[in-house]
C-alpha cells in the first residue's frame, strides 16, 4: 500500500466519490457513493463487485519503503539465486533446489500453476505456465527459455535455481504452510544454501532441507506436518505441461532434464 500511496497508475479500480481509488479488501467497509470499474454507481446491495478481481496498480519502484539501495544501479547487481514457482494444490513440495543451471531453467518450463484470474479460463484448473510468465511474455516462450539455456554457457558462476510452492493444500483444501511473512523461513535456508552454510538431501527432483535445517522460532510447526509439505507425487512431477508444439521447439539441454528426471524417478 506504501508503494501505491503516490505517482501510481491503477486500472480496472472502483472511484470513490472524491477521485481516491478503491477495491475489495482495501477496507471493512466499502464508502458510499463508489462508481464500479464499468463506470456505474455501485453499492454493497448490488451483489456484483467493485473492482475487477484482476484489477492493477503500476507505482515506480522508488516508492516502495524496502527497497534495496543498489536497485537501481545502472552497471546492475550480483544475483545468486533464481526462484521460480506455481501455484500448486497438491503433489509439489514446499522448496528444493535444482542440481543445475539447466535444470533449474526446467524446472521453470514445467511449471504448471492453477488459474488465478490474471489468465482466461476456468479458476483452478491447471495450465502450462514456464517461468510464471505465460500471460506476460511477449514471444515464443521456447526462444525465451532458450535464451536462458545460451546465457548460463557465457557465465563463470550460474545463479542457483530454487522451486517454491506456497499453495499446497492438505485433504480438507486447507493451506498447509502460513506463507506470508513465514516464507521468510523459506528464504533464509536459500540464502544459506548459497552460501555454503545449509544442509540439503538430494532426491529424484531436487535438493531437499530437513526439518533441522528451517528455522521454526515463533512459529509452531510439527516435524509431521514438514515431512508431509515435502512429498512430492511422481505422477504429479513428471507430467509434462507443455503443449506438444512447444515442447517440441525447446533446446535439447531441457528435453534432456527431463529424460534424465523420469530416469531418476523410475528408479
Amino acid at each position: 500500500m506504501q508503494s501505491c500511496r503516490k505517482d501510481s497508475i491503477f486500472t480496472n479500480v472502483a472511484l470513490t466519490k472524491d477521485g481516491d481509488v478503491w477495491w475489495e479488501g482495501m477496507t471493512k467497509e466499502a464508502p458510499e457513493g463508489l462508481t464500479d470499474w464499468h463506470g456505474n454507481p455501485w453499492s454493497p446491495e448490488l451483489g456484483t463487485p467493485a473492482a475487477h478481481p484482476n484489477s492493477r496498480f503500476t507505482a515506480p519502484l522508488y516508492n516502495c519503503p524496502c527497497i534495496d539501495e543498489a536497485a537501481e544501479k545502472l552497471e546492475g547487481v550480483p544475483v545468486s539465486a533464481v526462484i521460480v514457482g506455481g501455484r500448486r494444490a497438491n503433489g509439489i513440495p514446499l522448496v528444493f533446489e535444482a542440481f543445475d543451471w539447466a535444470h533449474g531453467i526446467y524446472l521453470g518450463a514445467m511449471m504448471g500453476s492453477e488459474l488465478t484470474a490474471a489468465s482466461e479460463g476456468t479458476l483452478g484448473k491447471l495450465r502450462s505456465d514456464p517461468m510464471a510468465m505465460l500471460p506476460f511474455a511477449g514471444y515464443n516462450m521456447a526462444k525465451y527459455l532458450g535464451h536462458l539455456v545460451e546465457m548460463g554457457k557465457g557465465l563463470s558462476m550460474t545463479p542457483r535455481f530454487f522451486h517454491v510452492n506456497w499453495f499446497r493444500k492438505n485433504s480438507e483444501g486447507k493451506f498447509m504452510w502460513p506463507g506470508f511473512g513465514d516464507n521468510a523461513r523459506v528464504l533464509s535456508w536459500i540464502a544459506k544454501r548459497v552460501n555454503g552454510e545449509a544442509h540439503a538431501n538430494e532426491t529424484a527432483i531436487g535438493l531437499m532441507p530437513d526439518y533441522k535445517d528451517i528455522n521454526w522460532t515463533g512459529l509452531d510447526y510439527t516435524e509431521e506436518q514438514f515431512k508431509e509439505l515435502m512429498t512430492y507425487d511422481p505422477q504429479v512431477v513428471q507430467t509434462q505441461p507443455l503443449s506438444e508444439e512447444l515442447y517440441n521447439q525447446l533446446p535439447n539441454a531441457l528435453k534432456i532434464q527431463r529424460e534424465a528426471l523420469l530416469e531418476r524417478l523410475a528408479k
